[in-house]
């Protein structure tokens, strides 16, 4: 699943920035090294936000190297992230995946939408119809 992007920090003039080099786009800033890495999660979203808003596939997050920086996607945004990259791989439209839920297509909206907080059945039942099974995995905290 799509969950771990890697990030690069900068630092330029008493500012930190941080880009996502897998993700065009995906800048944020601030004064602060810890407020910069705070806004990390948020920069990301919304740049993934804009690729689906675009019709564009997301691309897949590079191979952290050692000691580099990383999101994790929340599970709930991580599953709706590949819930649009499989719909787009099987050119289902949102009317036609609201049609096989048998549910609105602002129901479907939602459910694509990585701020609003589907609950995750429905996302699993979404992905079943594609033929996919949404698999949780419980790691050690690194």
């Amino acid at each position: 699943m799509i969950s771990i992007f890697p990030y690069t920090l900068h630092e330029d003039s008493g500012s930190f920035f941080i880009s996502f080099p897998d993700v065009p786009g995906a800048l944020t800033g601030d004064d602060s090294e810890e407020a910069t890495k705070a806004g990390a999660l948020d920069c990301l979203t919304t740049a993934l936000e804009a690729l689906m808003d675009l019709k564009r596939p997301i691309p897949p997050p590079g191979q952290p190297i050692k000691d580099q920086w990383v999101v994790t996607l929340p599970p709930l945004i991580a599953a709706k992230v590949v819930l649009y990259e499989e719909m787009r791989a099987r050119a289902v439209t949102r009317v036609e995946m609201a049609r096989r839920l048998g549910v609105t297509e602002n129901a479907v909206r939602r459910l694509l939408d990585l701020r609003h907080q589907s609950h995750i059945g429905q996302i699993e039942t979404a992905l079943a119809i594609l033929g996919k099974r949404l698999v949780v995995t419980i790691q050690d905290a690194a």
